[in-house]
């Protein structure tokens, strides 16, 4: 079958602020040194799918810019715009339908546009391997990173560890655990991290949403009536408004699994969600004193921090564990443990009507 990509890239990055905006959020931005989020996703992606096939889900605020930054891969008319953010069922009900639509049923091999991978290479060959089972069976298949630490940031997924087969039977999704119960996880091998990446056939995931949020589906299957219409935008941001908010792993795959639809396949290829500041360490080696310094900065006596300047000269003494962003209209300081929390100061300033600094 024809294999499809679908990047979702309409998050909003908030605990990456105050370099992540609405309009210009991290998938846009180049935190590695080496490329835009974005661009890096589409390159990796473009192995796996022809990249005249690939697509990618973002905000009606960031379509501009996203048109600019992947113009040289991406066709225009294959970057989707969600009027309104709906979650993740919404965003991949609306790829389904489009692909089913205008071009033709095939293999949807969807990932986030911010996630981390050092080696494509083995990255390239787990998807082969999911993308084989897809299109073997009607069940929906999701990619599980090996745990190499007790993680407490990330969803697990338990399943069949004694199974004969590549793709393995989840038997269970579990939210994000303490420690010690991380711990306990890591010491059966029955469990991996949930990647948020998934690999179906477009047609199964449209009937699992007429199965299990039919609501949604006819939302959707509204849109999809008035595709190669020209009431199709219209239609959209009318539809958008009445999308209710749910994940695709509450509303599908939990209740999926236990009817024993779906399938993990195990990868290791150097897969890291960069969510916060504080896991600049993964695409930068801090220095000796535990430091990553990114622009015009000069540090003494400082140690295991992130300095991060826009521009402006930024000098730090005497300090440990911070995270220290400066960009042309805000600085933001926050303890290096801290870091998966600058999303509340963007709700503080929300609440201030300072919209301007978002």
């Amino acid at each position: 079958m024809r294999v499809y990509g679908v990047i979702m890239a309409g998050g909003g990055g908030t605990r990456f602020w105050p370099l992540s905006r609405q309009k210009k959020p991290k998938q846009l931005l180049n935190l590695s040194g080496k490329a835009l989020m974005i661009n890096e996703a589409v390159e990796r992606l473009s192995y796996t799918a022809k990249q005249e096939d690939i697509f990618i889900v973002t905000n009606s605020e960031q379509v501009s810019d996203m048109r600019k930054a992947v113009a040289e891969q991406i066709s225009s008319d294959h970057i989707l715009s969600e009027p309104l953010s709906r979650n993740t069922s919404a965003c991949i009900g609306y790829a389904a339908m489009e692909i089913i639509k205008k071009y033709g049923d095939g293999i949807m091999v969807i990932t986030p546009s911010d996630a981390y991978i050092q080696d494509t290479a083995s990255f390239t060959r787990t998807l082969a391997t999911a993308v084989r089972a897809a299109e073997k069976e009607d069940k929906l298949i999701t990619i599980g990173i090996t745990p190499s630490f007790p993680a407490t940031g990330y969803g697990y997924i338990k399943f069949d560890k004694e199974q004969d087969a590549e793709a393995k039977t989840v038997l269970e999704f579990k939210e994000k655990p303490d420690e010690e119960t991380a711990k306990s996880y890591l010491s059966t091998g029955r469990y991996v991290w949930n990647s948020g990446m998934f690999i179906w056939k477009a047609s199964t995931i449209l009937k699992k949403f007429k199965e299990f949020i039919p609501d949604i589906y006819a939302d959707i299957e509204k849109i999809g009536e008035a595709m190669n219409t020209n009431d199709e935008y219209r239609i959209i941001d009318k539809v958008y408004s009445e999308i209710r908010k749910i994940s695709v792993d509450y509303a599908i795959l939990e209740p999926s699994a236990s009817a024993g639809d779906v399938l993990v396949v195990p990868g290791e290829f150097g897969w890291n969600d960069v969510g916060s500041w504080d896991m600049m360490e993964v695409l930068h080696k801090p220095d000796s004193d535990g430091n990553i310094k990114i622009g015009d900065v000069l540090d003494i006596d400082t140690k295991n921090s992130v300095i991060y300047s826009s521009g402006r000269f930024v000098s730090v003494l005497g300090v440990e564990n911070l995270v220290i962003v400066e960009t042309p209209d805000s600085v933001m300081i926050c303890d290096k443990g801290k870091a998966q929390d600058v999303k509340k100061i963007v709700d503080a300033i929300q609440e201030e009507g300072r919209t301007e600094l978002l």
